[in-house]
């Protein structure tokens, strides 16, 4: 497997990862999710992803049973998972969106999820227009410095809503963004 480093930092993830977005949203998937993260790791990936949004949470809790049971190491792996949208009912005040609540709460509740005490990165799953950039900057950075996180990175963000991004980090003295993570594939192209 070929490792390559994950942004401006020094983490190294295989280039190949496992996401579980479509395998693990249903309760009935945890031996297939197991034997895929089995299969995964006996071929060195090393670098596995999930959000709150699969499943509304089961395929995090799933990808932690999987961990747990395969007794991996937590030092060997690298975990990210993305916040956003933490309910299936987006009209429930709160758990939508980029706001210091939701993405703390967001997280702890997919650690918890997860059985971790950390991710090494947590993703904002979309922008949200809705709330004030300096306090998603601001949170996903109490994020890292509080250990919830190293890392924070974009899903699906436009360069634009990127640069306000960096530039706020620059400008307030916060850990920046270091990755982006758009939809990119044979049939979705645009976004690169």
């Amino acid at each position: 497997m070929e490792y390559r480093f994950l942004g401006n930092s020094g983490l190294k993830v295989s280039v190949i990862g496992y996401g579980n977005w479509l395998n693990s949203d249903k309760p009935d998937n945890q031996k297939l999710t197991t034997d895929a993260i089995r299969h995964a790791l006996s071929l060195g990936i090393n670098f596995f992803d999930t959000a709150e949004a699969y499943g509304f949470g089961e395929a995090e809790r799933q990808m932690g049973n999987s961990l747990k049971e395969l007794k991996v190491t937590r030092e060997d792996i690298v975990v990210s998972t993305k916040i956003f949208r933490g309910a299936k009912d987006e009209k429930i005040p709160n758990k939508v969106g980029l706001s210091a609540k939701r993405i703390q709460e967001g997280l702890r509740a997919s650690l918890k999820r997860l059985q971790l005490d950390y991710v090494d990165v947590v993703f904002a799953h979309r922008p949200d227009p809705d709330c004030p950039v300096e306090e998603t900057c601001r949170a996903f950075s109490s994020c890292i410095d509080s250990g919830l996180a190293f890392y924070w990175g974009t899903s699906e963000w436009s360069a634009a809503e990127i640069v306000r991004a960096i530039e706020v980090c620059e400008r307030l003295k916060l850990n920046k963004p270091i990755t982006e993570q758009p939809q990119y594939n044979m049939l979705a192209r645009s976004r690169f």
